[in-house]
């Protein structure tokens, strides 16, 4: 049985906590959505090289991830979690504000770097709230967590026009305002509070203590193997809309490729309780990277911007479905009090990968262009090979917490 079955009347619910935990999540998605496919271009504003642009995506990853579980487990143990959140989101603007005055590689590096930092706790204890609800009060991670896709489409589409009419110069502007936005969500966040005592809780609901251990092996397989896989999109993150624009695409074409991606993982997000329903957690995740593994030994053929506009619809599946499936794994394996920690631990796990597949990127897309994607694909490849033997690794005795391989 899932843990968000056995949640309490609603009633109990900080007011609007649904529309607000969405709009909270929309925030750092406005920086994403700029930051993702734009910022490479800026950076080629001040004629950094294929080499010099692929460390300073890459480094910031590093910092984030060093950051993300020290600060989500801190963000455990305060009162209220969400405090953390105002904080990040106003040093994120000082930042922002810094790389105004950043024209050279060293300075640029070091300025990103500490937005690396300070923007890593926001997700991870923005997810924990979005999944407090989940458990609490039953309320459906899917229809909050698809307005965070919403806010990078539109952010995404802006930044693209933007670009298109004025050039690169235009990232920070959006990229500032995403950072002002994210500021006033943390004050506009709910208030939940810190978790019921594990014990407590476990005596009550009768369950064993290693039920909810964040030390599963298993659990910690499944979240390194779908974060290898997302790993595989570092190439996309890093050159798409550089070789779009090679290739004659506006920036608002280029936008809409974007777009197209994150719409369809909305739709992914829209029908996540169907999903939920009708598949396994681990028929989710094995099929999105599946489908990662295809995607990327697709995209260096010469298919058009059409071809390229189903491709990116594949998001869908190889960032949303292995998403949704992570979040359910956490959810029945780790109680609500480590729920931020195990927010932080995945997120540790996504940026380390992303971080060193990011930098490798650089060096791959110099040497083979294009056919670089066949590298991505390996490594997604790997990915689903990690998620496979975490799933016959699983405990499968009740008395252990373990599950069967497709339950909830």
């Amino acid at each position: 049985m899932s843990l968000a079955s056995q949640a309490p009347a609603r009633e109990d619910a900080p007011r609007w906590f649904p529309q607000r935990s969405a709009l909270v999540f929309c925030a750092p998605m406005i920086v994403n959505g700029t930051v993702l496919p734009f910022f490479p271009v800026w950076l080629e504003t001040h004629s950094l090289d294929d080499h010099q642009i692929g460390v300073i995506l890459a480094v910031p990853m590093v910092v984030r991830v060093i950051f993300a579980p020290i600060l989500a487990m801190f963000a455990d143990r305060m009162e209220e979690r969400t405090g953390i959140l105002v904080w990040s989101g106003l040093l994120c603007l000082a930042t922002a504000v810094g790389l105004y005055w950043t024209q050279s590689f060293w300075p640029i590096l070091l300025v990103f770097a500490l937005q690396g930092a300070v923007f890593a706790p926001y997700i991870p204890v923005v997810e924990s709230m979005l999944i407090t609800g989940v458990r609490r009060w039953g309320f459906d991670y899917g229809s909050m967590r698809l307005w965070a896709s919403v806010a990078f489409i539109g952010s995404t589409l802006v930044g693209g026009h933007l670009i298109g009419l004025y050039g690169g110069a235009m990232v920070l502007p959006v990229m500032t305002v995403g950072c002002i936005v994210m500021s006033a969500m943390g004050l506009a966040a709910p208030r939940i509070g810190r978790a019921p005592r594990r014990a407590a809780v476990a005596a009550a609901a009768g369950k064993s203590r290693q039920r909810t251990s964040l030390s599963r092996f298993d659990l910690h397989l499944v979240m390194i193997g779908s974060s290898v896989v997302q790993a595989g999109h570092a190439m996309l993150y890093a050159f798409a809309s550089i070789y779009w624009a090679e290739l004659g695409f506006s920036g608002t074409a280029v936008g809409i490729l974007w777009s197209a991606g994150v719409l369809a993982e909305v739709i992914a997000f829209f029908f996540a309780r169907q999903l939920n329903r009708t598949f396994g957690a681990w028929t989710l995740i094995r099929f999105g990277a599946t489908i990662a593994v295809c995607r990327w030994l697709l995209f260096p053929l010469d298919i058009g911007y059409f071809g390229f506009f189903v491709l990116q619809c594949l998001h869908a599946f190889t960032f949303a479905f292995c998403h949704i499936g992570i979040q359910r794994r956490i959810v029945d394996a780790v109680h609500e009090e480590q729920e931020a920690s195990a927010q932080g631990t995945y997120y540790f796990y996504n940026g380390i990968f992303m971080a060193v597949a990011t930098f490798a990127s650089g060096y791959i897309y110099a040497a083979f262009g294009m056919h670089g994607y066949y590298v991505m694909s390996a490594i997604a490849a790997v990915g689903l090979g990690c998620v496979i033997v975490a799933w016959y690794l699983q405990p499968q005795r009740a008395a252990s917490g373990g599950n069967t391989s497709e339950s909830l």
